[in-house]
């Protein structure tokens, strides 16, 4: 004789769990709103004394991406478009993915010498993927805002810069400005109202690609850019880099 067994997939296992779920009423609106003071006031005295200042938060920001092994470059909004363009044919870059249609990808194409060519994203991968991995030597982005602790950029790509512009192209020069700059991951959350409406695509970078083998020998570009530069850029009227409705 032999006594059944409820495997995961068998239907009294799933009716008893189904019979769990409809037996917990869903939370209140008070019981959310009581749930997110108590995460907000746990991570507000984490950070009561760690990057607490503007200043702070972009010291700890670059010092993380450069552990990374990341380039990071603090400059000015009227210097970095021509700096950038200097550092690109210097590093021998030849064909540039950037999207035309933000501020900076135009200010960028702007400055850009005439030995460095631009693409955009305007076609399907399918009709010019030998092009974008065989000819493109670096992406542009503009990351929406960063994390302090981590040295993290955080990305919404598009249709006119897909993830593609900063996974497929050997270097990744990423911009960033500073008043867009959270302490962690928490105080970006709380502050852009992630809450409200996350993104569909929300991509996070804190390096360059890499990976160890089974000896822990780390090779950089397996998967993706083997060098990460960050431009930040400052706010050369007022020095300001608070992230912007951020008080944390």
């Amino acid at each position: 004789m032999t006594n059944a067994v409820d495997t995961p997939d068998s239907p009294g296992a799933r009716a008893r769990m189904l019979g769990r779920l409809r037996a917990n009423a869903p939370a209140s609106a008070t019981q959310i709103d009581a749930l997110d003071a108590r995460i907000d006031a746990h991570f507000d005295a984490r950070r009561a004394h760690a990057n607490s200042t503007p200043t702070e938060r972009l010291a700890q920001f670059q010092r993380m991406l450069e552990a990374a092994h990341a380039d990071v470059t603090i400059t000015t909004a009227r210097a970095w478009p021509a700096e950038l363009a200097r550092r690109l044919a210097q590093a021998g870059v030849k064909r540039l993915l950037l999207d035309p249609s933000s501020a900076e990808g135009a200010a960028l194409a702007a400055a850009l010498p005439s030995e460095i060519a631009t693409k955009h994203y305007e076609a399907p991968i399918e009709t010019w993927k030998s092009e974008l991995f065989d000819t493109i030597d670096a992406g542009f982005t503009v990351a929406r805002s960063g994390l302090a602790a981590t040295g993290t950029l955080i990305v919404v790509p598009d249709a006119n810069a897909p993830r593609t512009v900063s996974l497929v192209p050997p270097l990744h020069v990423a911009l960033i400005h500073a008043n867009t700059l959270h302490a962690d991951l928490h105080a970006a959350a709380k502050a852009e109202r992630w809450r409200d409406g996350m993104p569909t695509n929300l991509v996070m970078i804190s390096g360059p690609s890499k990976t160890s083998d089974i000896q822990q020998t780390t090779a950089y570009g397996a998967h993706g850019p083997r060098a990460l530069w960050v431009i930040v850029v400052t706010d050369e009227a007022t020095g300001d880099t608070a992230p912007q409705g951020d008080a944390q």
